[in-house]
């Protein structure tokens, strides 16, 4: 397993840190030549007594898209994770047809990334989008709304498409944390006249953390690297881009394959570095005894 793990993902990773730091580009990269860290950050000195400070880090453009992403994925986040509590705390319970209704709420999920954004494109669309027809039937706007077009609205138009998606698979992972909480907590909290939202707080949320941590750094990763929806929902949208769209456009776009190979290699590491940070601080020591 570890062998498979290196070459399919190990080797293309230490491939893309390599080309970082050289001037490849897509025609050349057999003889790409090493440049250090100009890739990601350079001083260049006029002469004159200034200078001017180039690369990945000192361009507005690429913290723009981590602003981006990072926005993106703690609003996406948190909505999947508040919905998907409730639709799974909702599937947890006991009713006719709940069959029927698991399986239905997994259809969003189910469908391919970029089919439910071209059919959320042609839904949000401004002159026959049916999104903007509910609304102005109701009374919630008085005009048609470019939702992916419109730099007020296009990141929450791609967050609202996520969110749509996505909150089936929160759902799921939540549930089957659910299904292993006893039954017989619950009985016991109803014989003690005990409040439901006591026993929500108290009892239910506590046991079902782990499954809970899980699903939360699940989509956290999905929504860091998020490509796919933003590409094709909002193409070439400055508000929207997020790094590996970033990373795209200069690796195979602007034939910058070094600057777009930085880009990449500091998408990982931030990727990296949140993923062990969420891991320690929210570790959950199931042998703990009273505390």
């Amino acid at each position: 397993m570890l062998v498979v793990l290196a070459a399919a993902a190990g080797w293309p990773l230490v491939r893309t840190i390599w080309f970082s730091f050289t001037d490849a580009k897509l025609s050349t990269l057999g003889s790409a030549g090493f440049t250090g860290f100009a890739n990601y950050l350079e001083y260049v000195d006029y002469g004159d007594g200034t200078g001017e400070y180039f690369g990945l880090l000192a361009e507005p453009g690429w913290w723009s898209a981590v602003w981006n992403t990072v926005y993106f994925t703690l609003v996406s986040v948190a909505l999947e994770t508040v919905f998907g509590l409730v639709v799974a705390l909702v599937l947890n319970a006991e009713f006719r047809g709940r069959a029927l209704v698991r399986a239905a709420v997994l259809i969003p999920w189910a469908i391919p990334t970029v089919v439910s954004a071209k059919m959320w494109a042609w839904m949000m669309n401004d002159q026959f989008g049916i999104l903007n027809d509910m609304l102005m039937r109701v009374g919630l706007i008085s005009a048609p709304i470019a939702w992916t077009a419109n730099p007020d609205t296009a990141m929450w138009a791609v967050i609202i498409v996520d969110v749509w998606k996505t909150t089936p698979f929160m759902a799921l992972l939540i549930l089957a944390g659910l299904q292993m909480v006893p039954g017989d907590i619950y009985e016991a909290a109803k014989i003690d006249g005990i409040h439901p939202v006591k026993v929500f707080w108290k009892v239910t949320l506590p046991l079902i953390r782990p499954a809970l941590m899980v699903a939360i750094i699940f989509r956290a990763l999905d929504s860091l690297r998020v490509f796919d929806l933003i590409y094709v929902l909002t193409p070439a949208n400055d508000q929207t881009k997020t790094m590996s769209v970033f990373a795209q456009e200069n690796l195979f776009q602007f034939d910058q394959f070094a600057y777009g190979s930085a880009a990449s290699t500091l998408l990982f590491l931030t990727i990296a570095l949140i993923t062990i940070a969420y891991i320690k601080l929210g570790r959950v020591d199931l042998g703990s005894e009273g505390r």
